[in-house]
């Protein structure tokens, strides 16, 4: 009797179930490296190959296609068009531009030396002043905001530098090639009507201003 405790414990672990006694305590779930590809992760039909453990997540590559910004270059006097703007965004664009170029041309008359540039700043200074004036009619009656016309200084006085006609050529050339794509996209895909008519109708003499700076352009 005095031994009946101690078989009725060593009875009782022998029928205790297996699971109870042979399962180790299970740990926290180890977190898979960066960037490492599973075959659970694999679509049906691929194969997990040596390379594959270098896989970037297909979630990154979403994120990051979701997050790519589309690449927009501008005409540069070329073929090419340029990606249209809003109506009165053109204008302000259009306006600044053509006051600017009118303005540069005004000045440079006094220091010019080569006279075919004499002739085309004051080509420059008429065109561009008449293109303003149309275009602050068409946005005046449309309510849209026109940008006002910069202050006249008084005029450079003094001897231009000797390589004055070439850097205000190259100037000039940058500005319409800029303002050839500007006015070709909205000439092709502006939205209001009067706006792609007067761009189509300007579009030639900036072109022309463009084709003859280039010509002198040394």
């Amino acid at each position: 009797m005095k031994h009946a405790p101690l078989s009725l414990l060593l009875a009782g672990i022998i029928a205790a179930p297996v699971w109870a006694v042979s399962l180790p305590a299970a740990g926290p779930a180890q977190p898979l490296p960066d960037g490492t590809v599973t075959a659970a992760s694999l679509a049906p039909g691929e194969n997990l190959t040596a390379g594959s453990a270098s896989l970037v997540p297909l979630m990154a590559i979403d994120t990051q296609a979701s997050h790519a910004s589309p690449v927009d270059a501008p005409a540069t006097g070329g073929g090419e068009v340029g990606k249209p703007i809003d109506d009165i965004t053109f204008v302000k664009k259009a306006t600044e531009s053509g006051q600017k170029e009118v303005n540069s041309a005004r000045e440079a008359l006094a220091q010019l030396k080569e006279p075919g540039l004499k002739q085309i700043a004051e080509m420059l200074v008429n065109d561009h002043s008449g293109a303003n004036a149309r275009l602050a009619k068409i946005a005046e009656d449309k309510h849209w905001p026109v940008p006002a016309a910069p202050m006249h200084g008084p005029p450079p006085s003094g001897t231009a530098t000797a390589d004055f006609d070439a850097k205000w050529t190259a100037e000039m050339i940058a500005g319409h090639e800029r303002s050839v794509a500007l006015y070709r996209a909205q000439a092709q895909a502006g939205e209001d009507p009067d706006l792609r008519k007067y761009a189509r109708d300007t579009l030639p003499t900036i072109e022309r201003h463009l084709a003859e700076l280039r010509r002198l352009q040394k």
